[in-house]
């Protein structure tokens, strides 16, 4: 991919958090976060929390690769979140509670 077609407003080296699971078995991708804290990205699969053993940094780039549909959260404002209830379903978005954080 690349500059002039790149969804995101970071860089495709960005260090993101993603579960191993999305980037080892292609698993899709069911919960994305843009931490308000830091502007870091995480990519969750469905039902299964991200601890360090199932956790790998990779590359934004690395991401959007594994999972084309995130490029449509691009725009996902810092301090929001997006889920899907299947790999084919709509991504939903709300802005992150404290107690979501």
């Amino acid at each position: 991919m690349n500059a002039d077609t790149w969804p995101f407003s970071d860089q495709p080296n960005l260090a993101v958090v993603a579960n191993r699971k999305i980037i080892v078995e292609q698993a899709w991708i069911a919960y994305v976060s843009h931490d308000l804290d830091d502007g870091g990205w995480q990519f969750h699969v469905e039902s299964e929390e991200l601890i360090e053993k199932n956790a790998a940094v990779v590359s934004l780039e690395n991401v959007l690769e594994c999972d084309p549909t995130i490029a449509l959260l691009a725009d996902l404002p810092l301090g929001w979140h997006a889920w899907r209830s299947s790999k084919t379903a709509a991504w939903q978005r709300a802005r992150t509670t404290v107690d979501q954080a």
